[in-house]
């Protein structure tokens, strides 16, 4: 049976698991989780679900490409459960074919029809926002809109990571899905004409150049920012300098994107994996989620963290999932396009 291994050693695992029969991999009291997750993050909640269940979570973990390594691995594949950030990958282990139906009240009961796969190939676990980190010192506005970026009033006073970084194109596909493409593309462009520097880094470093005065303006994720305002002395400095706004589009609210899991389909502790992923939406999972990942946990009832709290009220965009997935190559190819990463 496999552990958490670097890397290299995983990769080569993985890749003999493709010669053994899947059900060589089955035990009783043992899941494998594939996860992008980062270890530091999603670990504690592992080790609740052992401690709760006394059943063994053994994990690889990559930046990339599990969806193929399952694939690869087919009917032989040791992989349990998937578990992911972002509405794309969910829709890309689908088409992959590495993925099979979740059946379980439970989950319909808990996770709301715009944060599951239609057919339940996924569901949505946790939850977190793409919002605007503002300076405090420059920028006076309480509220803005996403339409509002393109505003020339903001020329040379954004920053933002790659436009064709999953956070930022799930973002895109979502104007696409809402406004179509033509308006989409006149939206990037006056974007990109207000960019102050060209897209580098990540959510953290926008929060840094805002904080030098680079920009008065960055996009980021929700809880990257409780995770500086409550980390070390290195990067609590950019948070303090910076307030979050929660921005909505035009008739609509937050855009949000989601960690979720896929059950593999060649599962072979596959009743393991089904307590898993319950185990997940469970109070003690979203408390978890919540106060540790600083992410909106699923589950009704549950609270979000006091630093969370304190960016005001989140209203989701009601606009599901899976169409924001249906525009994520044109969301890619218009950022090409538009030339907007350079």
């Amino acid at each position: 049976m496999f552990n958490s291994i670097s890397v290299g050693v995983r990769i080569a695992a993985a890749l003999a698991a493709t010669t053994i029969a899947g059900a060589a991999f089955a035990q009783s009291g043992e899941v494998n989780v594939y996860t992008y997750r980062e270890t530091k993050l999603i670990q504690p909640l592992f080790d609740a679900f052992s401690k709760d269940t006394g059943i063994k979570v053994n994990t690889i973990s990559a930046s990339s490409g599990l969806e193929q390594r399952i694939k690869s691995e087919g009917e032989h594949s040791p992989a349990d459960v998937l578990l992911t950030v972002d509405i794309g990958r969910l829709e890309d282990a689908i088409r992959a074919g590495i993925s099979q139906p979740i059946v379980s009240p439970v989950l319909d009961k808990l996770v709301a029809p715009q944060y599951r796969d239609p057919e339940g190939h996924w569901y949505a676990i946790s939850m977190r926002a793409r919002v605007i980190y503002a300076s405090k010192e420059r920028v006076k506005q309480t509220a803005i809109t996403y339409d509002e970026l393109a505003d020339p009033k903001w020329k040379g006073k954004i920053c933002i990571r790659s436009g064709q970084h999953i956070y930022n194109n799930a973002l895109f596909a979502a104007y696409i899905a809402k406004h179509g493409e033509a308006k989409a593309e006149a939206w990037l462009r006056g974007l990109k004409a207000n960019l102050a520097q060209n897209p580098s880094g990540g959510d953290r470093e926008t929060a840094r150049d805002v904080a030098a005065g680079k920009c008065d303006l960055g996009l980021g994720n929700t809880y990257y920012w409780a995770l500086m305002i409550n980390g070390g002395p290195a990067q609590k400095p950019w948070a303090e300098a910076t307030r979050v706004i929660l921005p909505t589009f035009e008739g609509g609210g937050t855009h949000v994107n989601v960690s979720g899991v896929v059950l593999a389909r060649h599962a072979p502790n596959k009743a393991n994996a089904m307590k898993l992923i319950e185990w997940l939406a469970g109070e003690q999972a979203q408390h978890m989620y919540a106060d540790i990942n600083y992410e909106y946990p699923m589950r009704a009832g549950v609270a979000v963290n006091l630093t969370i709290a304190g960016y005001g009220a989140l209203k989701p965009d009601p606009l599901p999932l899976a169409k924001i997935a249906d525009n994520k190559k044109k969301a890619a190819d218009l950022v090409d396009k538009v030339g907007f990463d350079n």
